[in-house]
């Protein structure tokens, strides 16, 4: 089974919960490396994406993201574009929940949308004085539309360092739960570890991670990704 993973970057379909709702606004994003779960889907080269989101007072919001991919064993599928909606709910002070739909959509051939799928994700958060922390959840009853279950679970803690200076430590599994549809080499489930470092300078966000994963595969292996953004309000 080839690595052909993707999902909306979870710093993308999550950020919007952390703003406040301020009706249009997009992102745009240039990485040195498109990966999700530590898993390259660029073959190891600069993503370019950009997102379009739209909130409301109420916490619904809408959105899409778009990047460019190059999968291995799959050079014909060169754009990855996704739709999400959800609600954001802050239930108390310190206790957030957000969840929603998202749909993944691949292009390129006549065969790349075989690979759409649907998923279910929800997000809990804690914030207090020693940082923020998250319990995130996904969920596919259709992965890649090979009609497989497959789930993730991440963990995540947020300090600062100082004004305008985070780090962000997180472990997620990936497991599927019917391994004769998808597996990832011979394991129904691997394991992902990440630490990065976030700043925002003149309008721009910046953002140094580390990763590794426990996959035997090169696209998997231990690696440094740069990205910077801008968002903007329209």
């Amino acid at each position: 089974m080839n690595l052909k993973l993707s999902a909306l970057a979870c710093a993308s379909i999550l950020a919007i919960s952390q703003q406040s709702f301020a009706d249009l606004s997009s992102t745009v994003n240039l990485t040195s490396d498109y990966t999700f779960n530590g898993v390259s889907q660029t073959k190891e080269n600069p993503a370019l994406q950009a997102s379009l989101d739209y909130g409301f007072d109420s916490g619904w919001y809408v959105g899409s993201w778009a990047s460019n991919v190059n999968f291995e064993g799959d050079d014909s599928t060169n754009l990855e574009w996704d739709f999400y909606a959800g609600k954001f709910m802050q239930l108390t002070d310190r206790v957030s929940l957000d969840t929603g739909i998202a749909y993944y959509t691949y292009h390129g051939d006549n065969t790349s949308n075989e690979g759409n799928y649907p998923e279910a994700y929800a997000k809990l958060g804690y914030s207090s004085s020693l940082g923020a922390s998250e319990v995130n959840g996904w969920y596919s009853w259709d992965y890649f539309g090979t009609g497989g279950n497959h789930h993730i679970l991440m963990l995540a803690h947020t300090i600062e360092l100082a004004d305008n200076h985070n780090v962000r430590f997180s472990v997620d599994r990936s497991t599927s739960t019917d391994k004769d549809k998808w597996i990832w080499g011979d394991d129904e489930s691997y394991n992902h570890y990440r630490v990065e470092y976030m700043t925002s300078l003149n309008g721009f966000d910046l953002n140094i991670a580390a990763e590794n994963t426990n996959l035997d595969s090169d696209a998997a292996d231990e690696r440094i990704v740069f990205s910077i953004a801008r968002t903007f309000n329209l």
